[in-house]
């Protein structure tokens, strides 16, 4: 063990002892010099079989960056010591407040359900997916603010589809699910499992080991909820919610599962039946051949599509849609008809679709392969699909993440090599914007920007060239140039570092001035009047950004 007051790399002073583990310690050290604290944990190197698993620990923490998880700022070796200095977590765990305080309310039990189901999806949409294993009251701190940290990842691993089972079985015995003991490879469906128990835990004060309805200890639990956990804690994968985007899903909406709603929504969809009753009955008939098998789920993938489009309620559309999808996860009708008349008919993509389509596409079918994998064998279709949800995540996404989420479908359908050259251009555009907003405001160890401002500008400048309401839309081509204009006003002194002359910045607004004049001419008195205040929008922040560019490169131009 290290002794209280040593400073290890020239600047961690030890203060205290925060844990100690099966073959580790955990320090709190504070960097005197920035008067920070920081979390050390040290590693004796004994067995070859426990340095490798610490290393692909520190490997992982390493690429690793979200807000519920801690990060590696440092690894220090010291003979047959490794010490690791990470993020220190201040607040304590969901442990330590069931030993405190028993069973938990159940509104904070959601809070903190959600949150770490945003941690897992974010674990599991890696590449290779992340699987957690070892989810358990232990190792999740709550900090003071109420935010949830998931620490400790020694039992994670990377998925491997080629593998039948687990390298090396590892978790805690009664949170961990049976595939990590058994014969099979643990998978996102794993952390399930494992938070479910963990949810049991917070919600009855009981240990894991001896799982039974929540209501049975604790009766004033919600029936919804109730059955959220025994779903979750299913032995078999497949009866387990199939994604932490799902699970996240029925826990903002628990209510659902209840016996009173399901008996309420079964008269909603009566009629809802009754239009498809011809075609499965017809279908089921003529099953006896596996031609007429195909024809009966062909007949019955239009019949929930034609069901969305006639459907009286949200719920029913998007429900219609998914089960069109859920016959053929190839075709690329029921996904299209999803996003842009289930989602998009607000022209907002919201948090909750967007975590709605996610669970989706990560739905393993029976052969083992997820939706989105079997989407992928439709090339031209799934390239379509990504456009357009590049797109939806781009413009209308309802959070300041928005650009970010898109990067990940606009590569797909740059490199696609199936869609129309002005379809990839734009996609390869739109994405290498993506991309700088993940880099935006992050710097490298010697503190220096990880993009580069004037190729920022230069992929900025060329999204809007050209007449983008005839090769587009007039909507989105307004939406293009706010994104030009206003990038300027936020970033006009990084592109004047960067080199870019005025004459380059205000020479793009007074073309996009000359394009409002010009290129939305030929719209209808109807369409002008639709988007007359965003135009006036757009004046406005030009005039801002003028003014702007006096004060960032000094008074006016000569002549101007």
């Amino acid at each position: 063990m290290l002794e209280i007051g040593t400073v290890i790399g020239g600047k961690y002073k030890i203060q205290s002892v925060l844990g100690r583990g099966g073959m580790s310690v955990v320090y709190l050290a504070v960097n005197e010099k920035a008067n920070k604290p920081w979390a050390v944990k040290e590693l004796v190197r004994k067995e070859f079989q426990e340095l490798e698993t610490e290393r692909k620990e520190i490997a992982l923490m390493k690429r690793l960056k979200n807000p519920h998880l801690p990060s590696i700022v440092d690894v220090i070796e010291q003979g047959e010591r490794l010490l690791i200095v990470m993020d220190y977590v201040e607040g304590q765990t969901l442990e330590a407040m069931l030993r405190e305080q028993g069973a938990q309310p159940v509104e904070r039990v959601l809070d903190w359900a959600g949150q770490l189901c945003q941690v897992l999806t974010y674990l599991h949409r890696q590449s290779p997916p992340v699987i957690y294993r070892d989810m358990k009251p232990s190792n999740v701190m709550l900090k003071p603010d109420g935010t949830i940290v998931l620490i400790d990842l020694g039992a994670a691993r990377e998925f491997r589809p080629e593998l039948s089972t687990d390298t090396v079985a590892l978790g805690t015995c009664g949170y961990a699910a049976p595939e990590q003991y058994e014969e099979g490879q643990s998978d996102a469906r794993t952390d399930i499992y494992c938070l479910g128990v963990m949810l049991f835990q917070l919600l009855t004060g009981e240990g894991p080991h001896r799982l039974q309805p929540l209501r049975a200890l604790r009766a004033e639990i919600p029936a919804g909820l109730e059955a959220i956990v025994e779903r979750c804690v299913q032995k078999e994968k497949a009866g387990r919610y199939q994604s932490a985007e799902e699970l996240s899903y029925a826990l903002r909406h628990y209510w659902e599962q209840d016996a009173a709603y399901r008996m309420e929504q079964k008269k909603k969809l009566r009629r809802f039946a009754a239009v498809l009753g011809l075609t499965f009955l017809l279908g089921v008939s003529a099953a006896a051949s596996g031609a007429a098998e195909r024809q009966l789920r062909r007949d019955s993938y239009g019949a929930w599509l034609l069901a969305a489009g006639n459907a009286t309620e949200k719920e029913e559309e998007l429900a219609a849609c998914e089960k069109a999808i859920s016959l053929d996860p190839k075709r690329a009708d029921g996904w299209m008809t999803l996003l842009e008349d289930g989602f998009l008919d607000d022209q907002l993509l919201t948090a909750a679709e967007s975590e709605r389509l996610r669970g989706l596409l990560i739905r393993y079918e029976g052969d083992g392969k997820t939706w989105e994998q079997l989407f992928r064998e439709n090339k031209r279709g799934y390239a379509e699909f990504a456009y357009q949800a590049g797109i939806a995540y781009f413009y209308k996404y309802e959070e300041n993440a928005g650009k970010k989420n898109a990067r990940i479908w606009l590569k797909a359908a740059a490199d696609s090599g199936k869609l129309n050259a002005w379809q990839e251009g734009r996609a390869e555009r739109l994405y290498a914007i993506a991309d700088y907003y993940t880099r935006i405001g992050q710097a490298d160890e010697a503190g220096d920007d990880l993009i580069s401002y004037g190729q920022y500008w230069a992929d900025l400048s060329a999204l809007t060239r050209g007449n983008l309401v005839a090769e587009d839309n007039a909507r989105t081509a307004l939406v293009m140039y706010q994104e030009l204009v206003g990038q300027i006003i936020t970033r006009g002194a990084e592109f004047q570092k960067a080199g870019v002359e005025r004459e380059e910045l205000e020479s793009a607004l007074l073309e996009i001035r000359k394009r409002l004049g010009t290129d939305f001419g030929e719209l209808s008195d109807v369409e002008q009047k639709a988007i007359a205040a965003e135009k006036q929008e757009l004046t406005d922040m030009i005039r801002k950004a003028e003014r702007l560019l006096e004060s960032v490169y000094g008074g006016r131009k000569s002549g101007g």
